[in-house]
């Protein structure tokens, strides 16, 4: 697993700005304010290390990382690290090893150095934020708590999943100067850092297996959606080792 010892000082930026959006004394309007910053400067962080990899390739090498991934709701955990990871140009394998103390679940992520670390902050953010705000929310009396908390998890990472997406099509759009200038396409630039991507994903795991989707029972997907729709993007500068005992059982 690679890591970095320093924050870097845009992503420094984005953590300030989410601490000021998740401060009581800060107003709705204030906290949406900085949040839609914060999101803004993550994806610009994003094309402004591809623009400088066109130069300088060394400055933002192909890399991977393994996360461990622990229960309660493990495998839920999962789909919202592989969500965020693949807005922001990663892509991630799910590994799944059974052993007689029980089953252990990581997620080997594959990217470029800068969109890893940008994984880093907005997942360790908002698996925090999800176990704030799902804590909140009551599970109706006639539904089994996990199928609740499943499908509510579900829910909160669709949004996320749309909100990065918009962010980062918003910001390779207004880079499309930027990128003229140098003497290149944003969209081929961009493709091209996917592509190397999927390449060493695929020389790691050369038999990978797309998984067949989850069924999920519990109504709590609408309540999940919109808590992600209100989530601040990004907060903490480092993935926790273990994700143990966050969520609810």
């Amino acid at each position: 697993m690679t890591t970095k010892t320093d924050v870097d000082p845009m992503l420094a930026k984005v953590r300030k700005l989410l601490a000021k959006a998740a401060d009581p004394a800060t107003t709705p309007e204030e906290a949406e304010s900085y949040t839609a910053k914060a999101a803004a400067l993550v994806a610009a962080y994003g094309i402004d290390q591809a623009l400088l990899a066109q130069t300088d390739p060394g400055a933002d090498p192909l890399g991977d990382r393994v996360v461990p991934l622990d229960a309660p709701y493990a495998a839920d955990k999962g789909d919202l690290l592989s969500v965020i990871a693949h807005e922001l140009r990663c892509r991630a394998v799910r590994r799944i090893e059974r052993r007689a103390e029980g089953t252990e679940i990581t997620l080997h992520l594959f990217g470029h150095a800068s969109d890893l670390d940008r994984v880093e902050v907005l997942f360790t953010s908002l698996l925090l934020q999800a176990t704030r705000d799902l804590t909140r929310t009551p599970v109706p009396r006639d539904q089994h708590a996990a199928a609740f908390r499943r499908s509510w998890l579900a829910g909160f990472s669709a949004a996320i999943g749309q909100r990065l997406s918009d962010a980062e099509r918003r910001a390779a759009t207004e880079a499309a100067p930027r990128f003229a200038a140098a003497g290149s396409s944003a969209a081929l630039v961009l493709a091209s850092r996917t592509e190397l991507v999927e390449a060493a994903m695929h020389d790691a795991y050369p038999r990978l297996r797309t998984a067949r989707p989850r069924s999920l029972s519990g109504s709590g997907g609408r309540h999940g959606w919109d808590a992600g729709q209100r989530a601040d993007l990004g907060e903490r500068s480092r993935l926790a080792r273990g994700t143990r005992g966050i969520l609810p059982a």
